[in-house]
């Protein structure tokens, strides 16, 4: 059974926002977009608003989803679903992640990104943010 997990776009001055991942964790410092798993009882919005606050110090307004997928890695089956999201309060801190950026998508090439990213990946370069 898959894992549903969230994440956030977070979109600034056509820039988006992304996070590596700890060295020590899965998929140690590869590049991915902010957020987690859904916990019991929690809605996937109140899930992406939860993980913002723990990993980054922000709030974030969820707004529409940009796409669904779902992933096999090794260990884990998830399904993703991104958000679009707004900070509404605070700025991101690096208090979870290794870095955080904002990057145009014509720099998507030069960063290592999470397998499950790729087909979101590829949809911001053909349609833009």
């Amino acid at each position: 059974m898959a894992v549903d997990v969230v994440a956030a776009l977070v979109v600034e001055n056509g820039k988006f926002m992304i996070c590596q991942r700890p060295a020590h964790k899965a998929r140690g410092l590869l590049w991915e977009f902010v957020g987690g798993k859904v916990e019991q009882g929690e809605t996937r919005e109140q899930a992406l608003v939860r993980e913002c606050r723990e990993e980054l110090g922000v709030i974030v307004a969820p707004g529409e989803i940009y796409m669904e997928v779902d992933h096999v890695y090794p260990d884990i089956t998830i399904h993703l679903t991104l958000f679009r999201a707004a900070i509404v309060s605070g700025r991101p801190q690096k208090l979870e992640h290794a870095d955080i950026r904002f990057i145009p998508p014509s720099d998507i090439p030069r960063y290592a990104f999470c397998p499950a990213d790729g087909a979101i990946l590829e949809r911001i370069v053909l349609q833009g943010l």
